[in-house]
């Protein structure tokens, strides 16, 4: 039953002797397992429209560690290539979009309405993973933010500091809303079509939050995230839902503030003992190991691991990392970490 879940426990509030663990990217490069399959899917836009493959890099990382969560393999970027944009990976250089910048091109996008045939492999997914997924084990969606997913859609690509995106903001303010308008639209009719094919939790990744400040942090990335997550609770009563304003720093206090998140996931910089005092009385937290730690092992994992316990662990508490595994995290890392969580 949903109440037995871990991850839907710490998300409602309790604490547990023992949190719900898992990782940001925990299904990827870092597992041979992931590498075999993504060999045979070809491009890695394949592996993501293949429900065949997609739920199969899924299910692995909870077959081989026993996550309490699964999240859907997916990426950020389906959704503006969704919405029209011509979406292609540069191999070792990472996505690449032909840019929107101005109303005329804006207005060239599709209707909100017409994503989701682009997208239905992806639902198919979703609902292939709820019913594989064991029984204790949390299925989470997740789409990226708009503020984060609009960086992309003006510079065409990632860039150091946002730039683009924040010319465009500045510089033409009224074409920047519309985009962020139709981004958060896009993201609730994705979303809320996760849920309906059995996500019971939904992430929002805004990674580029911290490149926003003042009002504009107000505008274009607190507004859509509690639009988003107020719109998805009216339709859905029973969702849980994690947001992750990366690199926001005391901006995490304005959206516990919100009332309409169910999590917060924090990034490394934050400190534990602030999350504790300032954010854990007011929802749960999730995080915040450093996934270096993953890479590098020995002691420092294991106190790291035992000092964020002890701090956040008598709170509603989802142990994770601080951002996405990266490629050369270790396996043996994780299982050593899951040792000390779970004793």
């Amino acid at each position: 039953m949903p109440e037995q879940k871990k991850l839907l426990k710490a998300l409602a509030g309790k604490s547990q002797k023992v949190p719900p663990v898992w990782i940001m990217r925990q299904a990827g490069r870092y597992l041979p397992e992931y590498r075999a399959v993504r060999q045979n899917a070809g491009g890695f836009l394949d592996l993501c429209y293949n429900p065949d493959f997609a739920t199969e890099v899924t299910l692995q990382p909870i077959r081989r560690f026993g996550f309490d969560a699964a999240i859907l393999f997916a990426d950020i970027l389906l959704l503006p290539q969704a919405l029209g944009m011509t979406l292609w990976f540069e191999t070792g250089e990472g996505p690449r979009l032909e840019p929107v910048t101005n109303m005329a091109e804006i207005n060239r996008l599709k209707p909100v309405d017409a994503i989701h045939e682009t997208l239905a492999p992806v639902y198919e997914t979703v609902k292939r993973l709820s019913a594989d997924l064991p029984d204790e084990t949390a299925l989470i969606g997740f789409a990226g933010a708009p503020w984060t997913v609009a960086t992309y859609m003006v510079a065409g690509r990632g860039t150091p500091d946002q730039g683009p995106a924040r010319r465009m903001m500045y510089q033409s303010p009224a074409d920047f809303q519309a985009l962020i308008d139709l981004v958060t639209d896009a993201t609730i009719e994705y979303l809320a079509k996760q849920v309906e094919a059995g996500a019971e939790v939904v992430k929002l990744f805004d990674s580029w939050a911290g490149a926003l400040s003042g009002t504009a942090f107000e505008q274009y990335a607190l507004k859509p995230a509690v639009k988003i997550a107020t719109e998805l609770k009216k339709r859905f009563p029973a969702l849980k839902f994690i947001a992750f304003p990366r690199g926001v720093g005391g901006g995490y206090a304005t959206f516990a503030d919100a009332g309409v998140f169910d999590g917060l996931a924090l990034d490394s910089a934050v400190p534990a003992q602030w999350a504790r005092d300032n954010l854990q009385n007011k929802l749960a937290v999730q995080g915040n190991l450093d996934p270096m730690h993953m890479v590098t092992g020995g002691d420092m994992l294991v106190s790291e691991t035992r000092r964020l316990l002890d701090i956040l662990g008598d709170g509603p508490y989802i142990f994770n990392l601080g951002h996405g595994i990266t490629p050369d995290g270790k396996p043996e890392n994780i299982e050593k970490m899951l040792k000390v969580i779970r004793g």
